[in-house]
Parts: C-alpha cells; structure tokens; sequence
C-alpha cells in the first residue's frame, strides 16, 4: 500500500523547473570538479574547435543565401524561372543529339544487311526519316 502512495505522489508532483545557470557536464570530469588552468584552455580551445566546424558547415550549405532568396520572393521567381528554360532547352537538345546518334547508329546497322535486323531497322529508319520530312508513312 505504501508503494502505491508513493507511486502515486510521484506522478502527481509537479515537475521541478530546470537550473537556469546549470554548468552542463564535462563527461570526463566529476560534476563537482574544479577546472585547474590547462584543463580550462583545452576546454575552451575544444569549444572553439567545435564552433569553428559548426560556422564552416553553416557556410558550406550557405544557409544565408537560402534564406535572401526565400525573403525576395520576386528573386526566387525569377531564378526558377530561369531554370526551368534553361532545362527546357538542355532537354530539347539532349534529346536531339541522342536520338540522333541512335538514327545514325540504325542506319549503320541497317547497310550491314542483317536477316531479321536489317529489315526491322530499315523499315524504322524509314518511318523516321518520313516523319523527319514532313510526310506521312502509311
């Protein structure tokens, strides 16, 4: 009975507000160890270190920048914009350098007079290079 008075008064205490001017831990000192100098200047030396790569990373993925570009909205528009003509165009020409390069390579298979290949690909071949022109195949 008493250990469910106890439970009891343990769920229903209110919770104790945490230490405003706590020293977080040094997980290889004693929590009630003073720091003599050098251990201080490593420590601090070790905080700076941390720091430093902390403001490297922030620069690296250049958060700044992100948000500039979210606050101006007309800035983001207009870089996206951009963007996406400029991968219209990219498409466009990948596309065209790719699919020539296949027609060519076809028409290259197609003169060596396959049996069953060669009928396939000159047929193909041909229906391209009618739709190329402007015709109709039927």
């Amino acid at each position: 009975m008493d250990n469910l008075n106890e439970e009891r008064n343990k769920r229903n205490a209110p919770a104790r507000p945490p230490e405003e001017h706590a020293e977080p831990e040094h997980p290889d000192l004693p929590a009630n160890a003073a720091l003599t100098g050098d251990e201080e200047k490593r420590l601090i030396h070790h905080i700076h270190e941390k720091v430093s790569e902390i403001a490297a990373n922030i620069e690296r993925t250049q958060i700044a920048d992100y948000v500039t570009l979210m606050n101006k909205p007309r800035r983001l528009i207009f870089a996206n914009l951009i963007a996406g003509i400029s991968r219209g165009v990219g498409l466009g020409l990948g596309i065209t350098v790719f699919a020539g390069t296949i027609l060519y390579a076809l028409k290259a298979l197609g003169a060596l007079n396959l049996p069953i290949i060669g009928t396939y690909i000159a047929d193909l071949v041909e229906y391209v290079q009618f739709q190329l022109e402007g015709r109709r195949f039927y």
